[in-house]
């Protein structure tokens, strides 16, 4: 079975604990990693792809230190390794012209306000796991448990 990872990436580690607590039902089959910050994260990414795991979801916060969560989804996004990833805008802070550059530059799938809603946020990244395991051409069934059902059936149709 494929290693799939979920990289949540924040510089405050109470919002990453948050975020993990609220993912943890997916562990048995989903790794979950946690990043400080936008190179810390490539990083990660780096170490995932030379194992041969896949990064199938990368969710990050907007404001951070050294580089923001739209500069950091528009480098995944153009890293043709990551062409199928799934990107995630988790912020309570972006200003308009954030969120527009994040759909422009970063191509995000999702933009999720703090604070979120454990179910909200629980959704969301089932939807986007599923349609990573599908584009992926990664065999579903032994990620039933994790995904979201309509989402399944509307893909393989």
């Amino acid at each position: 079975m494929e290693t799939i990872n979920i990289i949540c990436v924040d510089d405050q580690q109470e919002v990453l604990d948050s975020v993990m607590r609220d993912l943890r039902s997916l562990t048995p089959l989903i790794r979950l990693e946690e990043a400080s910050g936008v190179e810390d994260c490539l990083n990660l990414m780096e170490q995932i792809d030379d194992s041969g795991d896949y990064v199938g979801i990368v969710i990050s916060d907007q404001v951070m230190p050294e580089a923001n969560g739209t500069e950091l989804l528009a480098k995944v996004a153009a890293d043709r390794r990551f062409a199928k990833t799934r990107k995630v805008l988790l912020t309570g802070q972006a200003t308009h012209a954030d969120t527009i550059n994040a759909i422009n530059d970063g191509h995000i799938d999702n933009y999720i306000e703090k604070p979120w809603q454990q179910e909200k946020l629980l959704s969301i990244v089932k939807k986007l796991l599923t349609l990573y395991i599908v584009d992926m051409g990664i065999d579903h069934s032994e990620y039933m448990s994790v995904l979201d059902q309509a989402t399944l059936f509307a893909k393989i149709r």
